[in-house]
């Protein structure tokens, strides 16, 4: 009995054990699979929140902007606008940080259309169209343009045009309007002028691709030796074209200048201190403050009018490297400015082509005057202030009239 009691005590003692290990092993089973079945929870859970193939210790300067387009991929319902076009969307608001209006990005397709304005080219028949202070529309072609070549002269007043009487009451850009359009076979516009010596004309004259100079002058009819120069913008070749302006006028006999920069929003930099110049025979002619520090640009001896009566006409186009030629010659005294109160941008922008074709312009600069006075956001007031009246040129007979009243006798007697 006592062996039989001791063995069944054993066996009884050896199933307990056995179970024990049994039930520990499951238990370990049990917390393994858990915490196999918790990882991927948890990276579901963390993924969820960190994008793929990024590491939330990297120290990337724009590793946000991975992360967040990485939650688009993987959570946005609608589809996406194409890559570049997000780009650009990310380039212009990095750029609209600094807060500065003339820093900004160009897409290709703008891009490609600023240098075609820039080149200066359309379709018409080539003048550029005045209105004098009674209202008239007056016509002064071009060099070599359709208008020249079918005699239209300077001076010539527009009457008509496709055999409609031009309304008076129409702005200059709308008249000018009327005599372009597409360059194809055919394609043209009726004109009927007035000569200076009062008979009409009407010519049918095509369309060409008109090359708009960067320089246009007349001698003003009626104002008794006074020559005209209009600047639209300055570019590579605006200094030359501003000599041979000036001596043709001279040989004209002109005895003083009136420096037309209304509208003229600057160009490029080295072309705006060689213009200045053509007046200067000494001087500063502008202050360029960089990251190196601050430039001077002083004016050569000797110019293409450095000593006649020169005036400026201004307004609120006027910008830029236009403020920067009138600011030069009134701080040295060679120039009166007659206008409006001028735009006000005083900063110096570099352009940047980048590899898709679209560009950076980047303010690296900014200018003051010969007095250092601040051309940014302050612009330039005028020493005679006019204001047009009906869409006539007021300026521009403000300053024949202060040319009569203030270099007529001089005039007379050279």
């Amino acid at each position: 009995m006592v062996i039989i009691t001791m063995n069944v005590y054993s066996m009884q003692q050896r199933f307990v054990s056995v179970s024990r290990s049994i039930l520990l092993g499951v238990i370990i089973g049990l917390g393994l699979a858990l915490v196999f079945f918790a990882g991927f929870f948890v990276r579901d859970i963390f993924e969820a929140d960190t994008p793929h193939g990024v590491s939330l210790q990297e120290s990337a300067p724009y590793r946000l902007l991975s992360e967040v387009q990485a939650l688009l991929d993987r959570h946005y319902l609608r589809d996406q606008p194409v890559p570049s076009v997000r780009e650009y969307g990310a380039i212009r608001g990095m750029l609209a940080t600094l807060n500065d209006r003339y820093t900004f990005f160009i897409e290709p397709p703008v891009a490609a259309s600023e240098s075609d304005v820039l080149a200066g080219t359309y379709g018409g028949i080539g003048v550029q169209v005045s209105r004098t202070a009674e209202g008239a529309f007056v016509l002064f072609p071009f060099s070599d343009s359709p208008a020249s070549q079918a005699g239209i002269l300077n001076g010539d007043v527009l009457v008509e045009v496709n055999g409609q009487t031009v309304d008076t009451s129409l702005s200059l850009d709308s008249v000018d309007q009327l005599m372009r359009g597409e360059v194809k076979t055919g394609n043209g516009v009726e004109i009927t002028v007035e000569h200076p010596d009062t008979n009409l004309q009407t010519v049918f004259i095509l369309y060409d691709v008109i090359n708009v100079p960067s320089v246009i002058w007349h001698v003003i009819p009626e104002g008794q030796g006074l020559g005209y120069v209009k600047i639209l913008r300055f570019t590579s070749r605006t200094p030359e074209e501003l000599r041979e302006a000036l001596g043709e006028l001279r040989t004209s006999l002109v005895f003083a200048v009136v420096l037309d920069l209304r509208g003229n929003a600057g160009g490029l930099l080295q072309e705006s201190i060689e213009v200045a110049d053509e007046f200067l025979d000494s001087g500063v002619i502008v202050f360029q403050l960089e990251p190196s520090g601050e430039t001077s640009y002083t004016a050569s001896s000797g110019g293409a009018w450095i000593e006649s009566p020169l005036m400026i006409l201004v307004d609120g186009g006027t910008a830029s490297g236009a403020e920067l030629v009138a600011g030069a010659l009134r701080d040295n005294g060679r120039a009166l400015l007659i206008g409006h109160h001028t735009y006000g941008k005083g900063t110096v922008q570099q352009i940047f082509p980048l590899s898709d074709q679209s560009s950076l312009h980047v303010t690296s600069g900014e200018w003051f005057t010969p007095s250092r006075s601040v051309l940014d956001a302050v612009g330039l007031e005028p020493d005679l202030p006019v204001d047009d009246l009906d869409d006539r040129d007021e300026q521009l007979s403000a300053a024949i009239q202060y040319f009569r009243s203030q270099f007529r006798a001089e005039s007379a007697s050279s």
